[in-house]
């Protein structure tokens, strides 16, 4: 019982993990991706002092705040 289950869950195993790393390798060697790829790689060298999601939260709750 234990090696017909041990052959059988490294068989699907192995071709579950082709799959997947197939599908994540097409998905970023897809030529449309390429624009969003450079996107992020660019992201740590942009000179900013606090992240952008930081940024879209302080402004828009300063100036609730300021008018009570």
């Amino acid at each position: 019982m234990y090696d017909s289950l041990s052959n059988f869950a490294q068989t699907w195993g192995m071709i579950i993990f082709i799959v997947l790393f197939a599908a994540a390798a097409v998905y970023a060697f897809w030529p449309k991706n390429q624009d969003k790829f450079d996107e992020a790689a660019r992201v740590p060298l942009e000179d900013a002092d606090r992240p952008a999601a930081a940024e879209d939260r302080s402004s828009g709750a300063d100036k609730d705040r300021s008018h009570d």
